[in-house]
Parts: C-alpha cells; sequence; structure tokens
C-alpha cells in the first residue's frame, strides 16, 4: 500500500510545484494521492491559503494514520501546512473501544448505519476490525482489506490493544471446512454456534475428535478437528490454486447476495475474496477494486485468452458499459470461468459454447504477485500477527 501512495504522491508532485497550485488544486491532488477511494478512506478536507502562503486545512479524516499521511505528502511537496483544525473521527472513540473482533459466524456490513441500509460487505467470526466512528447501535469499522462499512454493534465484541496483541500471540485454529457447528459438548451437541469457511477462534484443549475452542465473546465449545487447522500453519501455506478453486467450487449452485462475502452467499467479488482467502490471501473488497491490482493480461480477443490466461488470473466484465467494471469471475483453464451471478456457475469464454455469457474487458493475475498492494498474505497483515 505504501508503495502504491509513493508512486502516485511522485505522479502529482510536479503539479503542485512553485507555489502556482491554489489549496483547492493542493487538496484535490492530496486527496487522489492519499485517499482515491472512498471506500477505503474518509476524507472530507477543505483548505485555504493565508498570507504567507500556509496552507490551512480543516475538515475530517477517519484516522490519525491518515493525518500523518497528509503532512508527510505536504513536506514532500515543500508545502506549509497547518491541519490543527482537522477533527479525526478516531480520536472520539472511548478508550478500549478503538479495535473490535467480530463475534458470530457472519457479520453484515452496511453502507449506512441502519439495519435498511444497503449491504457493503460481510465479515466472518474472528475477523479484526478499527472503530472508527460509533453512531447509535451501530459502528463505522475499517475491515484488515480496508473497506470501510457498518456494521451493528450487537455483531462484534470490543477489544483492547493489549487484548489485540494477546489474541495475535495466542494458539487459534480457522474453520477450513465450507461450514461447521460449535457444540456445547461431544455428548449433548446443542449448537453454541454455526461456523463458517474462514472463522478463527482461539485454542483452549482437544479430546479425541474434537477441538475445544473460544469465540472472540468467550463461548466456549467442541468443534471436529476434521474442520479446523491451526490458524499460524495454515497461515504458511503456499500459493496454492488448487484450495482456490477447490472452496469455489464448494459453492456452486449457492445464492447470489450483494455484499456477500461468505460461504452463506456471496456476490461475484466476494466469490473471490473467499476462495483466496481460504489459500490466506486477502483481495480488495469490489470488482472495480480487484481490477486495478494484479498483472494485467491481454483478452482483447478469445484468441488472446486462451493463450494468455492461467488458471487463477481474475477475468473482469463492463456488463455493456464500456470501462466500467461490475463484474469479476475466476479462470478455471480449458475456455471455462467460475462466477456468481444469480448463482454460482461455471460458463465459458467461448462465443461458440451454449455456456457462453460474454467477454472480459480486463484480466488480473494474483499468481505471483503476493504481497503487491491489495493482494496481501494474512500472514503478513498486522492485525492477524
Amino acid at each position: 500500500m505504501k508503495k502504491v501512495v509513493f508512486l502516485t504522491i511522485m505522479l502529482f508532485a510536479c503539479c503542485l510545484s512553485a507555489g502556482a497550485a491554489t489549496a483547492d488544486d493542493i487538496i484535490a491532488a492530496a486527496k487522489k494521492a492519499l485517499a482515491p477511494d472512498k471506500r477505503t478512506a474518509i476524507w472530507d478536507l477543505s483548505a485555504t491559503k493565508n498570507a504567507a502562503g500556509t496552507l490551512l486545512v480543516s475538515g475530517t479524516l477517519g484516522t490519525n494514520q491518515q493525518k500523518t499521511d497528509l503532512q508527510t505528502y505536504m513536506r514532500q511537496q515543500g508545502i506549509a501546512c497547518d491541519a490543527s483544525k482537522v477533527k479525526i473521527l478516531q480520536n472520539d472513540i472511548p478508550g478500549g473501544q478503538q479495535n473490535a473482533m467480530v463475534k458470530i459466524s457472519v457479520a453484515t456490513l452496511r453502507i449506512t448505519p441502519a439495519h435498511a441500509g444497503e449491504v457493503a460487505t460481510q465479515a466472518v467470526m474472528g475477523t479484526p476490525l478499527r472503530v472508527i466512528e460509533k453512531a447509535k447501535g451501530w459502528l463505522r469499522v475499517q475491515m484488515p482489506d480496508n473497506y470501510i462499512a457498518y456494521v451493528p454493534e450487537s455483531s462484534v465484541i470490543y477489544r483492547t490493544d493489549e487484548q489485540m496483541s494477546a489474541w495475535r500471540a495466542a494458539k487459534r485454529v480457522i474453520v477450513t471446512t465450507y461450514c461447521s457447528q460449535l457444540l456445547d459438548d461431544a455428548e449433548n451437541q446443542q449448537t453454541v454456534s454455526d461456523l463458517v469457511l474462514g472463522n478463527i477462534l482461539q485454542y483452549q484443549s482437544q479430546v479425541p475428535g474434537y477441538v475445544i475452542v473460544s469465540t472472540p465473546d468467550g463461548r466456549v465449545g467442541y468443534i471436529s478437528t476434521q474442520d479446523v487447522e491451526d490458524f499460524k500453519q495454515w497461515s504458511e501455506q503456499p500459493f496454492n490454486l488448487d484450495v482456490v478453486e477447490k472452496n469455489m467450487r464448494r459453492m456452486l449452485g449457492s445464492p447470489y447476495l450483494w455484499g456477500g462475502t461468505s460461504t452463506k452467499a456471496t456476490d461475484c467479488s466476494g466469490l473471490m475474496k473467499v476462495g483466496y482467502f481460504s489459500n490466506a490471501i486477502i483481495l480488495a473488497r469490489d470488482a472495480s477494486q480487484q481490477t486495478l491490482y494484479g498483472k494485467k493480461i491481454d483478452v482483447t480477443s478469445y484468441k488472446a485468452q486462451i493463450a494468455n490466461l492461467q488458471r487463477g488470473d481474475l477475468l473482469f466484465f463492463d456488463s455493456g458499459t464500456p470501462g466500467r467494471v461490475s463484474h469479476v469471475g475466476m479462470y478455471l483453464g480449458n475456455g471455462k470461468f467460475i462466477h456468481c451471478s444469480g448463482q454460482v456457475k461455471i460458463n465459458s469464454l467461448d462465443p461458440n459454447d451454449p455456456t457462453y455469457l460474454y467477454s472480459p474487458c480486463a484480466a488480473s493475475r494474483i499468481n505471483g504477485m503476493l504481497n503487491t498492494p491489495y493482494i496481501t498474505p494474512v500472514k503478513n497483515h498486522n492485525w492477524y500477527f
């Protein structure tokens, strides 16, 4: 992420030189460099210049890190900047509540703080969150993929910095099967919670056939040893498209849900995230974001697609509006791709195939691009380790 910011800063440096740029120009260039996507950054700033030429910035940012990045940016451009009037939403969060963790199998996040609001995304049990703002019964949070949305306060539990550090150091397990159950004991088998692929639980002990674990909010139960793996070992798995494809295929026939990113239901980009997360890789949230990252592949014709594409490549579609990516699938090889449109299914890129739907406008390769922007191994994400 820092590499992207640095490169973008260099692109805009020329337009801010010699003091010729207006305050509006400068703040607009800073926004484009530091917060180009409102889905991943809260940025509502304006600026004026005083008689000495100092840029006076006011408005709202989400986090203190954003303010630090803004000041660094201005310093690199040789611009005197006073950001003392900038409000940081994060600073209004009470002590001990600036971190949270999803405590139910799947939490649904929305664009606005209301159950009637549009679904933005989902987060599964054990996902660490950064709390940016509190609304009545809702929290505005940032997720490990940087996506920002509102989650019901009842779906999470607060964590202090110390508790998060202890969690990162603790022995944990992750659910690696399509779905499972947390049971009260090995005999009665009453459900404590449903569980889905990607849920992270804290290890307590083990008995024959079961691992005893606790949920983020302290519920203790039994889960089959076949349904989980040690979280640290899982995070260190090598890149493996067999894992990605297997878990996407597990969802064949499952329904489309706008904003879905769990095995209960997904949208198109959510399916990509679920599949790659099963291989311990965090992708960007939306199709229009995913298309920006990875190695670009030529798909200008069916001949080029067959020649250039490799299994695991993400295929992007504009659905009739040129230049506006609105759909994504994953290439399986032999001209086939898996995606979620109405339901998870497999279609063909071959215009002569009866399962053909449409041709991609772009493609990105994940293989070989780990640790580049928005293709992040879980083991290298400091919210998890």
